[in-house]
This record gives C-alpha cells, sequence and structure tokens, in this order.
C-alpha cells in the first residue's frame, strides 16, 4: 500500500481530526469543527490554508459564484469537513467536482457528525 497519494499527509491529517473527533464529540456544526482543526493544523505543524477561495470558469469565462475549500493542506490536498448524519455520494460527487477546481489530485472528506469519525479519500 505504499503506493497510496500522499499516504503520510493523509495519516497525518486524519489524525488530527481525530482528535478534534475525540475532544468534542459529535453534535457541533461545521464551523466549530473548523475552528477546533485549525488549532490541531497549527499545533502538530502541518501546513494549511482555510477557507481558500476558487474562481470557476465557463467558456472561458470567470463565473461570479465561486467554491471555497474548507482546508487546503500544503498546497495538495483538499479536505472537506461535514457535520452531518451521514456522508452521501453527493458529497463524494462534490468533492471531485473541487478537485477538478483546484487542480489538485486528493481531497479528504470527513464528517464529524456520526457516532465515530468518518471519512474517505477521494482521487482525480
Amino acid at each position: 500500500m505504499d503506493s497510496l497519494l500522499y499516504k503520510q499527509e493523509s495519516y497525518s491529517i486524519i489524525g488530527a481530526c481525530m482528535e478534534v473527533y475525540n475532544e468534542l464529540g459529535k453534535g457541533f456544526s461545521e464551523n466549530i469543527y473548523g475552528d477546533a482543526l485549525e488549532i490541531e493544523l497549527i499545533n502538530t505543524g502541518i501546513p494549511y490554508k482555510r477557507e481558500v477561495k476558487f474562481h470557476i470558469t465557463y467558456k472561458g469565462d470567470v463565473l461570479p459564484h465561486f467554491y471555497v475549500a474548507d482546508f487546503i493542506i500544503d498546497n495538495k490536498i483538499v479536505l472537506e469537513i461535514k457535520a452531518i448524519e451521514m456522508l452521501t455520494k453527493s458529497h463524494v460527487k462534490q468533492t471531485l467536482n473541487y478537485l477538478a477546481a483546484t487542480k489538485l489530485k486528493l481531497g479528504i472528506l470527513v464528517n464529524f457528525g456520526e457516532d465515530s469519525l468518518t471519512h474517505k479519500r477521494i482521487v482525480l
């Protein structure tokens, strides 16, 4: 399994998310988990940017609306966080669209809203 894209980075990101979940549990809003995760990323030295805007182009025109990534980790991974009852296929598709918009190859979709932390690696 050494061929996993950004294996060590993914492990560190999921570890940070698990730390947040273990501390807070379920039941908070996505913003609360994002704030706590930001502290965890700082404390663990994981380079990130939060709420990064990406413009979408349609037939050469930049659309007035844009995508805001929850986190971009080390300029190579989209980290999309949720605090919902259950992840669905539409969340995976949304993350794939975010990867296409950002031109990045790996997305990690994390849900803090279930009885235990859930996550999916999504490769473009």
